[in-house]
């Protein structure tokens, strides 16, 4: 562990925590929201935890997860595109609630922060199984292919767990608008995942057997 990459994580990580409450509890016109709450402890204490253990334990994959420059043009769209959707989501789940829109009752919270959950544990099953793993589409010296678990039902369970992690976001907000907002994120990372595919069939050895091995991409049944 180094200084500087425990100060480059906490300072991305408190920046994401006042980025998405002012996104949230300015809309809002209120502090008593909530649902606001609820999705600010449900994304961001597991996130600290595991931000520290890696800290700890794996400072290497740390931070590989906190680069999130990217070379390609696509991914650079493809982020900009969900910082806009973020955006317009928070936004809209705010005012939802300010100024009671089309909200869901208070039970799809609930479930919303447990689809939050499993989709978090999911995700840290993914870290587990790829040492790889990035924020940016790369491949890195010596890096090598993983076919097992998770990988041999999807070719990008990482996005599988997102699907689940920003699907269940509004849900956890209350806002019927937001979760029509976020419906975009399926057509997004479609776009991220096809350039991905076209990098590792370049770049990684044995991508193109394995993409014939593995059918999925993201949904088991799906695509």
């Amino acid at each position: 562990m180094t200084r500087s990459l425990f100060a480059q994580a906490m300072g991305k990580f408190f920046a994401g925590v006042l980025l998405v409450g002012a996104l949230i509890f300015l809309p809002a016109g209120t502090l008593r929201f909530g649902q606001g709450w609820l999705l600010m402890g449900v994304l961001f204490v597991p996130m600290f935890l595991a931000g520290l253990f890696l800290m700890a334990r794996d400072p290497d994959r740390l931070r590989r997860r906190l680069d999130a420059r990217e070379k390609e043009m696509t991914q650079k769209n493809v982020l900009l595109l969900s910082g806009l959707m973020f955006i317009a989501a928070f936004v809209l789940a705010g005012l939802s609630f300010r100024f009671g829109w089309l909200r869901f009752p208070n039970w799809v919270s609930v479930l919303g922060a447990v689809l939050f959950l499993l989709g978090y544990v999911l995700y840290a099953f993914v870290l587990k199984e790829n040492a790889y793993l990035a924020r940016t589409v790369k491949v890195e010296e010596g890096q090598q292919l993983v076919d097992t678990d998770l990988y041999g039902l999807v070719r990008h369970p990482m996005y599988m767990a997102t699907l689940l992690l920003f699907l269940s976001m509004p849900l956890i907000l209350g806002s019927l608008l937001a979760f029509l907002v976020m419906l975009v994120y399926p057509f997004i990372i479609a776009r991220r995942i096809r350039n991905e595919e076209e990098v590792l069939l370049r770049d990684l050895p044995g991508y193109a057997a394995y993409r014939r091995k593995v059918r999925w991409r993201l949904v088991p049944g799906i695509w």
